[in-house]
């Protein structure tokens, strides 16, 4: 699925330290850049944010988070930069405030 965000593309890192363990199976997807390079990706999940879906993305490999705004229309599923600076920041604090509240109630079940 190619999402046309190019090397430009905002990433954002978790960097909470925790281990995040997810029971389920992971979904992987492979993004194409613009340059057609392709990224293999594990999906972290999806979220809202002022009636807008966002996907979360983490590199195979790495251990830099990527977000992007999520849309499926028909079947087809498109990934959209973030342009703006505000909504990427907005995006981002609701991303780490779930990771925040996933790693609390790791560490308190430890």
């Amino acid at each position: 699925m190619g999402c046309g965000c190019g090397d430009e593309y905002k990433a954002s890192h978790c960097g909470c330290g925790c281990h995040h363990n997810i029971e389920e199976e992971i979904q992987t997807v492979t993004i194409t850049l613009e340059d057609n390079t392709n990224v293999e990706c594990d999906i972290l999940g999806t979220f809202d944010v002022d009636d807008k879906e966002y996907i979360t993305l983490l590199p195979i490999g790495d251990d830099e988070v990527l977000i992007y705004r999520y849309t499926e229309n028909d079947g087809e599923v498109s990934l959209d930069l973030i342009e703006s600076d505000e909504e990427f920041a907005k995006v981002s604090e609701v991303f780490y405030s779930l990771f925040q509240d996933e790693c609390e109630e790791e560490n308190s079940e430890e």
